[in-house]
């Protein structure tokens, strides 16, 4: 049963790469180019916050 789950959430994980990238392909340059920098600021945003925590936990196991 856990083999279906992981299969099914592969499967919705890929589909939603794939309408993002097409998203993406199907706009304009102009358009296409502010919605990939809109992107790699978000990205770089959440490694900034999980890295931060990573640094936390990592200092509370250290510290403990």
């Amino acid at each position: 049963m856990a083999k279906t789950g992981k299969t099914v959430a592969t499967l919705l994980i890929g589909a939603a790469i794939g309408v993002a990238v097409g998203y993406i392909l199907a706009t304009d340059k102009d358009q296409r180019r502010e919605t990939v920098d809109k992107l790699k600021d978000k990205f770089n945003g959440l490694k900034e916050k999980y890295t931060k925590q990573a640094q936390d936990l990592e200092e509370e196991i250290y510290n403990a």
